[in-house]
């Protein structure tokens, strides 16, 4: 398996994109709100089998004080083969000169993200569109 590793947003295909994020399973992300938030992100990387969307991911960050490093994506096939970890590694060399990198982790992934050094914040908040579901899914503490 030789996999191609693309930094640019040229001829990416929105709605395969859509379908990565949904069989990964990361959610129901909509094609065009895909292009808008990669679109805006300063560092983005996809990787491809063949010509296949196999992984993603992608940094917002300033230049200078934050990235944050979000929407890491893998196939369930491809899962387990290190491509998560060098997407990681990636978007972290990237955002290198930053003085913070930020992760967003889904629910359970927590120890994956620890073995990259990721430490977990003590003064992280956040506000969601639905704070309903996000404290059902683990995502938010019950004050």
């Amino acid at each position: 398996m030789e996999l191609e590793w693309v930094y640019s947003l040229e001829n990416t295909d929105w709605q395969e994109l859509s379908e990565l994020y949904r069989v990964a399973p990361l959610g129901d992300k909509k094609p065009d709100d895909l292009q808008t938030s990669f679109s805006n992100s300063r560092y983005i990387c996809f990787v491809f089998d063949a010509g296949k969307l196999v992984a993603a991911g992608r940094a917002l960050a300033d230049g200078v004080d934050c990235s944050y490093i979000c929407d890491v994506a893998v196939l369930p096939d491809y899962q387990g083969l290190g491509i998560g970890k060098a997407i990681v590694g990636k978007l972290i060399e990237f955002s290198k000169g930053h003085r913070k990198i930020i992760l967003y982790a889904s629910a359970g992934n927590e120890a994956f993200y620890r073995r990259l050094d990721f430490r977990r914040m003590s003064t992280a908040m956040a506000i969601f569109a639905d704070q309903e579901q996000a404290l059902a899914m683990g995502l938010l503490q019950q004050d």
